[in-house]
This record gives structure tokens, C-alpha cells and sequence, in this order.
């Protein structure tokens, strides 16, 4: 009998104590303030912006002290909330722990200056000079990490993106091109001409020097690295025509100094066909990816998801 009283005893005093500890761990919880989720935000002061874009911003609860920056660009007749909520850049930023920096265009037909002489060179003055206002603002503000900064665009976006890894090649480690042109693809100071049929078309070509001296008369006598490259295209894209594909690959195996022919040609998907140029691993030099029957349409079916491995993006490290 004295057992027995002792084994209630030690029972009971044990779901006290585990009452006890189940009370302070609740007390503790509802001491600290919960983490609102994350959401688009504007930014309506983020410094020099003579493009008059409007900048919105995501950054994850996921991002780690000094995370990663991606800038996304929308196509014409986007904006930058309308490619937050349409592409998976947003979700991928949740898993992985990277800003997302969406420009939003300020012209008609909501497309970017990839064209004018003041786009085309460093420090022009026009849109690309206000995106890398947006970087320089989540450096400053984020404490992002100015090793790790990338960009990704759309049609009107993958100019873009084109336009800021010849700009500013010091800037962005690598970028990840849909649906695009080469830089200085489209007539200079003229978008309303047969120029830009010429090049929509894929009409517009040249040799792989003259493609690649345009890049470099963006920023002259630059010698450092130049970023990384991963190009997009459909098959049928009837707006911008896949001929500008093998022109986009000219351009870059000439500025990127590597051969044009691919060291890998794999599917990796039904329907697409990528090639890598100089390196067979997942991040080489330039990566291409051709989709049999793919239209204006992308990023889709999982390629957001190529694009931030190739870019790097997709690392546990970021969120640290």
C-alpha cells in the first residue's frame, strides 16, 4: 500500500510539472509577436530614377542577414504586381530565402526602354540606370548581398535583362533571358520603324564580333567577368521569332568568349531541347533552352524553377 501511495504521488506531481511547463511555453508563445506572412510591397523613394519606374519589392520571412537579389521584369503590357502574381518567383523566394525586385514600366504600353542610345550604354540615364537604383536600394535597406545579385525577364523584360548584363556586367552575376532579342537588336531611338520588324522577325542579323562589340561598347574597357547566361525561346513565338535565338547566341559565346558549339545537348523536358556552351554542368557559361511549339508565353511549366538553379538561386545557405 505505501508503494502504490508513493506511485500516485510521483505521478501526480509529474502532470503537474508537465502542466506547469505546457503553461509557460504558452505564456512564451503568445509573448512574442508573430511574424506577419510576406507581400508585395512599394517602394516609392529608392533614389535616382530618370526612367520613372515604380519599384515593388518581396521579401521573404525566409531570407537569411544578407540575402540574394533577384530582379524580375515584367513584358509589355505588364507590370510588376501583375508578374509578381502570375509567375512562381514569389513562392520560390518563400523556399529559398532571395529578395524578389519587381520594375514596373512607366511608358506606353507598359514596355522598357531597351532601345534609346541612353539604355544602351552605362549610366544612360534612362530605365536600366533606375533598376539599379531598386539594387542598390535592397542592399542598402536589406543588407542583400551585392555578390549574389541576378536578373530575369520577360519578352519587353528579357531585353531588359539582356540590356542590364551588358550595362552593368560588374552588377549581375547571371541572368536568365524569356523570350528575348539580342542587345541592340532593335534600331537605336527609333521603335516605330521598319526596324523593328526587322528584328522582331529575326531578320536582323550579324556576325558573332559585331553582335558582341555592341555589348561591349556598353561599358568600354571593361575587363572582369562578365555574367552568366540562360536564354528562352519558342519554336512558334509569333512576336518575337526564334531566329533571334541563334542571333542571342552569337552575341554571348562571343562576349563570354566561348565556343559556339555546345559541349551538351540534352532534353530535360519533353519538347525542349537545351545546350550548354563550354560547361556540361548545371551552371555553365550559357545555357540554352528551345521549346518545340512554345509561344510568347513564357515563364511556364516549371521554368521559373530552371531559371533560379541555373542561376544559383536555389541554395539553404541563403536563408542563413
Amino acid at each position: 500500500m505505501t508503494v502504490q501511495r508513493k506511485s500516485r504521488r510521483g505521478v501526480a506531481l509529474l502532470a503537474a510539472f508537465a502542466g506547469v511547463v505546457t503553461l509557460l511555453a504558452a505564456c512564451q508563445a503568445s509573448a512574442e509577436p508573430s511574424r506577419k506572412p510576406a507581400s508585395l510591397t512599394e517602394v516609392t523613394d529608392f533614389g535616382k530614377n530618370p526612367g520613372g519606374l515604380r519599384m515593388y519589392e518581396y521579401v521573404p520571412n525566409s531570407a537569411g542577414a544578407h540575402p540574394p537579389v533577384l530582379v524580375a521584369v515584367h513584358q509589355c503590357t505588364g507590370s510588376g504586381p501583375g508578374f509578381h502574381a502570375g509567375t512562381a518567383f514569389a513562392e520560390l523566394a518563400d523556399r529559398y530565402g532571395f529578395i524578389v525586385v519587381y520594375p514596373d514600366a512607366n511608358s506606353e504600353g507598359q514596355c522598357f526602354d531597351t532601345a534609346s542610345s541612353q539604355a544602351l550604354k552605362r549610366d544612360g540615364d534612362s530605365d536600366p540606370t533606375s533598376v539599379v537604383s531598386m539594387v542598390k536600394y535592397a542592399e542598402e535597406h536589406h543588407k542583400a548581398d551585392a555578390g549574389r545579385v541576378y536578373v530575369t525577364g520577360a519578352s519587353s523584360g528579357a531585353n531588359m535583362t539582356n540590356v542590364l548584363l551588358a550595362d552593368y556586367p560588374d552588377l549581375f552575376k547571371a541572368g536568365s533571358v524569356f523570350m528575348g532579342v539580342p542587345f541592340g537588336c532593335f534600331p537605336i531611338d527609333d521603335y516605330g520603324s521598319d526596324g523593328w520588324r526587322e528584328c522582331s522577325s529575326g531578320r536582323h542579323t550579324k556576325t558573332p564580333q559585331k553582335w558582341g562589340d555592341l555589348v561591349r561598347d556598353a561599358y568600354p574597357g571593361y575587363k572582369g567577368a562578365r555574367p552568366r547566361v540562360q536564354l528562352w525561346h519558342g519554336t512558334e513565338d509569333d512576336t518575337l521569332n526564334h531566329k533571334n535565338l541563334g542571333e542571342e547566341i552569337k552575341q554571348w559565346t562571343d562576349v563570354l568568349g566561348v565556343s559556339p558549339e555546345p559541349v551538351l545537348t540534352d532534353r530535360p523536358k519533353s519538347g525542349w531541347t537545351r545546350t550548354r556552351y563550354e560547361d556540361d554542368g548545371k551552371q555553365p557559361p550559357l545555357e540554352v533552352i528551345s521549346v518545340e511549339g512554345g509561344q510568347h508565353d513564357f515563364p511556364n511549366s516549371g521554368m521559373e524553377a530552371m531559371a533560379i538553379s541555373f542561376l544559383g538561386l536555389d541554395r539553404s545557405d541563403n536563408q542563413g
